[in-house]
């Protein structure tokens, strides 16, 4: 007789090949939306337009709202850090110059730093399995990385940018340690909303004190606004959500290792860039690293 019993394990092993090809693609609306538009203006109207849009689902969806102060607050604070702060930085940092190599080598630190604040914060033990997984993804992500960087010239890189680039990884970070800790109950939508009130909260007044009008309105612009708003907002902070309710910390970090290796894929299948031997074999040790550190 046959059980529905393996349907929830099927259902929970499909959101990292969801989410992890979600997140590769904010690199390619990046890249499609900053010759267009101010990356702080832009990232405000993209938080404002995702929370209106999962505010108007959750009423419909009549979901239950948090009944505490810290209900409320606790969401918007990871907002703040998961989105505010670091998508404002990364996109910032971008269009100032920061190689695109060096700013996902920088993203590719989020699961190291998350493994080693996970004990002391949230009393997580990271074992040695996992650890090595994550070691194990970190260098299969330097290597895809390692023709980028090779042809880069290091006294080109910015050193601001870069500064910005890191402060940004350390905000998620301790958002999504944050979220670990605060964050298991309530209902998930309602959560995902009010986290992008949060990433408001940050990213209009950054655009306000630091941001400019400049705006090219071209297709790339809004087909980027709205890929941003839909699949990489929406539909990616709902699956990182889920899967972090789900699994250790340390263990779910440790997808942002298969960021760069499918972001590498996509922009050879969308601008022709070129994937090296040394690509391909980074992108089997990140696979090889995530498997290891999920299943420790």
């Amino acid at each position: 007789m046959l059980t529905s019993a393996p349907r929830p394990a099927l259902a929970a092993g499909a959101l990292p090949v969801l989410f992890v090809p979600i997140w590769a693609t904010g690199f390619i609306s990046a890249r499609a939306v900053i010759p267009h538009a101010d990356p702080l203006g832009f990232t405000a109207v993209r938080f404002t337009g995702v929370a209106l849009l999962l505010a108007l689902i959750a009423v419909a969806s009549r979901v239950r709202w948090p009944g505490t102060r810290a209900g409320w607050r606790d969401p918007m604070v990871a907002g703040f850090l998961m989105q505010g702060i670091y998508l404002s930085g990364v996109f910032w940092a971008v269009s100032r110059g920061l190689p695109a190599g060096i700013a996902a080598l920088v993203g590719s630190l989020q699961p190291l730093l998350t493994a080693l604040l996970a004990g002391p914060l949230l009393g997580e033990r990271v074992g040695g399995r996992r650890a090595l997984g994550i070691l194990l993804g970190f260098a299969g992500a330097g290597l895809v990385l390692a023709p980028k960087l090779g042809a880069a010239d290091p006294s080109g890189i910015p050193p601001v940018a870069l500064a910005v680039s890191l402060v940004a990884v350390l905000a998620l970070t301790l958002g999504t340690l944050w979220q670990k800790r605060t964050g298991g109950g309530g209902d998930l939508l309602a959560n995902a909303t009010l986290q992008f009130v949060g990433g408001m909260a940050c990213a209009i007044p950054l655009a306000l004190a630091f941001g400019h009008a400049t705006i090219d309105p071209v297709a790339p612009l809004w087909l980027g606004l709205a890929w941003a708003i839909l699949v990489n907002s929406v539909a990616g902070i709902l699956l990182l959500l889920a899967l972090i309710r789900r699994g250790a910390v340390a263990g779910v970090a440790a997808l942002f290792f298969l960021v760069p290796p499918v972001a590498a894929v996509l922009g050879y299948l969308l601008f022709g860039e070129v994937l090296t031997p040394v690509q391909g074999a980074g992108m089997a040790v990140a696979a090889v690293g995530v498997a290891v550190a999920s299943r420790a």
